[in-house]
């Protein structure tokens, strides 16, 4: 297997018609483990991922960090912001990565340049909603083994979207991450893993991942196909321009 995800199609998944575009946004380099922004540092822009992974976490006030997102190209950082004015959360590159910077005055003006633009807008935070809301569910009612399927199939569907192989990708994020985003000591999860692997399901090499039985592992998560959430168009253009109908 190779060490990186296959790229197997540009095709898009929207049925939204290409819009004409305006507003470039700058760009904004990282490092892997450079911090985008810190939890309450003031809201003033958006950012959207170009390249690269990265995590975003938060502290409890006795000190314990929790992974709440994995964020990959076309993510929507920075909308905890929008209510209270401050970043509620920690943003960390999980590789090398690059972002696109929007001002949020900016993003306020597209929105009401358009009913295209408005409808994107809500579309983007509603699904950022029903992410967190679908965590915690997980959370809540899922064993070890269904998180772990979940996640793994969550992973599938977002490279698959992104024009990667669905079935072999690479894990940017530790084991450790991977157990605080699913609520799972590190042992746990590297024993599921182990276990998932020798009933066939996966096949794993260091970091990368082969998915080699789809079915079995929605079967074992317990979310049908029909289930999942569709996609969400697009805020900006594979060049940084913010996208009006």
């Amino acid at each position: 297997m190779q060490n990186r995800a296959h790229r197997i199609h540009q095709t898009s998944d929207y049925p939204v018609p290409l819009p004409r575009s305006a507003s470039r946004c700058s760009r904004r380099y990282l490092r892997r483990h450079e911090t985008l922004h810190r939890a309450g540092e003031s809201f003033t822009v958006l950012f959207v991922v170009r390249l690269g992974h990265l995590k975003s976490l938060t502290l409890s006030e006795d000190g314990l960090v929790q992974v709440t997102e994995f964020l990959m190209a076309g993510d929507v950082i920075g909308l905890d912001g929008i209510d209270t004015g401050r970043h509620q959360s920690e943003v960390v590159a999980l590789d090398d990565a690059e972002v696109f910077v929007l001002p949020f005055a900016q993003c306020e003006q597209w929105s009401q340049a358009s009913a295209h633009a408005q409808r994107l807008l809500a579309r983007t935070l509603a699904s950022k909603i029903e992410r967190g809301h679908e965590h915690i569910v997980m959370l809540g009612t899922m064993q070890a083994d269904q998180r772990l399927a979940t996640f793994l199939l969550d992973l599938s569907e977002r490279y698959s979207r992104l024009g990667y192989s669905r079935s072999q990708f690479v894990l940017r994020m530790t084991r450790q991450d991977i157990g605080s985003y699913l609520g799972l000591k590190l042992e746990t999860v590297s024993r599921g893993l182990s276990h998932l692997q020798q009933q066939g399901f996966i096949q794993l090499q260091g970091k990368s991942i082969a998915l080699l039985d789809l079915s079995a592992l929605g079967r074992l998560s317990g979310i049908s196909r029909d289930r999942r959430r569709p996609p969400v168009a697009p805020i900006l253009s594979h060049e940084g321009e913010l996208l009006v109908a």
